[in-house]
């Protein structure tokens, strides 16, 4: 095996042992890098000359007994809409095509402090404002989409150019890149993960979360990045926890919500099967289903449109009126449209959005987690726009793929997305597992149990 292929948590004990060296493991992903990104393109800006260097230090200190944790020469990647000192922050738009950033966002510094490796900026959709990242092919088949708006990050995950990643979400960036690539994805709590330095879509929406190749793996990147800031304004003054899950597989007595609307409708017979299988597995370990009903659902959408289109309107008034030109057709028509929304519609979002937040609560009273499929159907085609179901109803790609992840945004609970097998075209499914306000643990336990009993592929094929 090949260092870019080990996950986080083996390349961690490899290098403890002594077995494996920081300039081992970041040459070997660059060398991955300089093979894969003509056909992937995950990546905006790569950062070699940087990482080699940091990868030596890392290795010296290591070796002089001044490890800094488990994240200490380990190569990253980070979303392009995420601060580094010095380093471009182009949110893959011309309209910042020389923006370099002064100072380095919470999350970077954070991960900076804990000795991990830089290797360079990633891909996301035009300022994280879609669902596919076009710009970027999915790393099991280059001719279907990425996935978005975290796509670069999933596929340096899932491609072995990236040991670990991060990404935004404020619809499903993370998860639904992360189940179209056959990695973990995880959308935490709102406000768990400062956003200072981040550039946001949705202020009221976004989150930054990890992407790895494990479940385990992802409780060692959270574990860095959690923590009040008082920069960012939703920060959560919370209490530290230990992400780690543990080894054990048993569920007894963890109550799983299986929801009986909503998240099975208008889905792929595949993803469905597969899900439902993973849901029989949890049940196999000990987890008690319970069937549950989800509330509101005719008001999701809406809800999530009516508040993210004119917070990022909002964003972005001054270089729109500025330098429209420079936008992508795709990013600058919602951005013109959200010019147009009535306050009157804005704050009725609002008010959906606590009503809703309520009505979780009172299903997440009941049951631990809940489980369903992170997205209706796997990674369409490049030039696909629509998906037509099997009743005749035509939906949007980018409508689809946000349909089963925007809910957690909205409500601000934690999610998390984990591999649950392939259809019969070879394309990863994903299985998201919704859990209470800071019950990050209990989804990292239950996901993990779920990965150890389950082995998957980790990484894809290589084009």
């Amino acid at each position: 095996m090949q260092p870019y292929e080990l996950s986080l948590t083996t390349a961690v004990a490899a290098i403890r042992a002594g077995r494996l060296s920081p300039v081992e493991l970041v040459d070997s992903v660059l060398e991955r890098v300089e093979r894969l990104e003509p056909h992937l393109n995950a990546y905006a800006t790569v950062t070699a000359e940087q990482a080699r260097h940091a990868a030596r230090k890392a290795a010296d200190d290591i070796a002089a007994g001044r490890s800094r944790g488990p994240l200490h020469g380990i190569p990253m990647g980070l979303k392009d809409l995420i601060d580094v000192a010095g380093v471009a922050t182009t949110a893959s738009s011309r309209v910042r095509a020389d923006h370099r950033a002064q100072a380095d966002s919470t999350v970077a510094a954070r991960l900076g402090a804990a000795g991990a490796v830089l290797v360079g900026k990633t891909h996301t959709h035009e300022f994280a404002y879609g669902l596919t990242t076009p710009q970027t092919r999915n790393a099991w088949d280059a001719g279907r989409v990425a996935g978005g708006s975290s796509g670069g990050s999933a596929v340096a995950v899932a491609s072995g150019t990236a040991t670990f990643a991060l990404g935004t979400d404020t619809g499903g960036s993370i998860r639904v890149p992360a189940a179209l690539n056959g990695v973990v994805g995880l959308k935490p709590t709102y406000g768990l993960v400062p956003r200072h330095g981040v550039t946001s879509l949705s202020w009221s929406l976004d989150h930054v979360g990890p992407l790895t190749r494990t479940v385990e793996d992802q409780a060692l990147v959270l574990a860095a990045l959690a923590g009040h800031d008082p920069r960012d304004p939703a920060s959560l003054d919370a209490p530290a926890q230990d992400y780690r899950p543990g080894a054990g597989q048993d569920l007894t007595g963890l109550r799983v919500g299986v929801p009986r609307n909503y998240y099975f409708e208008h889905v792929d017979t595949e993803v469905e099967a597969a899900v439902r299988q993973a849901v029989d597995r949890l049940q196999a370990l000990g987890a008690r289903l319970v069937e549950v009903e989800i509330p509101m659902t005719r008001y999701i959408q809406a809800t999530q449109w009516g508040l993210m289109v004119p917070e990022a309107t909002a964003y972005h008034e001054r270089t729109l009126r500025a330098v429209p030109e420079l936008y992508q057709v795709d990013v600058r028509t919602l951005l013109e449209a959200g010019e147009l929304m009535p306050a009157g519609d804005y704050l009725r979002a609002q008010r959906s959005r606590t009503l809703m937040r309520q009505e979780w609560a009172r299903v997440l009273a009941d049951v631990d987690v809940i489980a369903a499929p992170t997205v209706p159907a796997t990674a369409a085609k490049a030039d696909q726009e629509t998906i037509t179901w099997a009743d005749g109803t035509v939906e949007a790609v980018s409508d689809a793929y946000v349909r089963l992840s925007a809910p957690a945004n909205l409500t601000g609970v934690p999610s998390l997305s984990v591999p649950v097998g392939h259809d019969t075209a070879g394309l990863p499914i994903g299985m998201q597992l919704l859990g209470r306000p800071l019950g990050e643990n209990v989804l990292l336990r239950v996901g993990h149990a779920y990965e150890q009993s389950q082995p998957t592929r980790v990484l894809a094929p290589a084009p």
